[in-house]
């Protein structure tokens, strides 16, 4: 299933767990130093609605006057999750991309305000890059570093994999609970 930013509550609500996206439009970085900022009360640079805030630090250089991305493999997304419900309600996200997953506060956010986790592929940076089309800006370059600025990049079928939806169903929530079956198997046994 292709979709496109800025994405509807409805398009949201439509999606479950396990679900294969490709996402295209406007995606904007953001790790810990944003998170935090925007947490704590600073302004957002940007309107980032019904759009998709992505836990990723870029490797972003600049050619021929224009931005361009070499790496854009996702962070662990757990280390938001003090602040992901929060961000979610304050920008109108739609969408949440990373690694591993995230807690109950942002499950919950998910399902109150129309959100989605979205899993994206762990180590394969280089290939990730390939479907940003294009840098329109760069925020809090100076301010945070590259890693942590927040990038404004337009993605051509970025794949992801629903793994939280608007509905409270979280894959990693059901991957801790068997997982913890299958320990307390095999801990019996010790």
């Amino acid at each position: 299933m292709i979709i496109q930013t800025p994405i509807s509550e409805e398009v949201v609500r439509s999606l479950h767990v396990g679900q294969i996206v490709e996402l295209s439009g406007s995606v904007f970085t953001g790790r810990d130093s944003v998170h935090r900022y925007l947490h704590d009360g600073g302004a957002c640079p940007v309107d980032m609605r019904g759009s998709a805030i992505y836990h990723c630090g870029p490797v972003v250089v600049k050619e021929n006057g224009l931005w361009v991305v070499k790496a854009a493999g996702p962070t662990t997304s757990i280390r938001e999750e003090p602040y992901q419900a929060q961000v979610i309600e304050q920008l109108g996200l739609r969408g949440v991309i990373g690694k591993g997953g995230m807690g109950p506060q942002t499950l919950e956010a998910c399902r109150k305000f129309g959100c989605v986790y979205m899993h994206a592929i762990g180590g394969a940076a280089q290939v990730l890059a390939e479907v940003v089309r294009e840098v329109p800006a760069v925020y809090f370059l100076e301010e945070f570093g590259s890693p942590e600025a927040i990038w404004h990049m337009i993605v051509e079928r970025f794949p992801v994999v629903i793994t939280m939806d608007a509905h409270g169903h979280s894959l990693h929530k059901d991957v801790d609970a068997v997982s913890a079956e299958k320990l307390a198997e095999l801990l019996k046994g010790v």
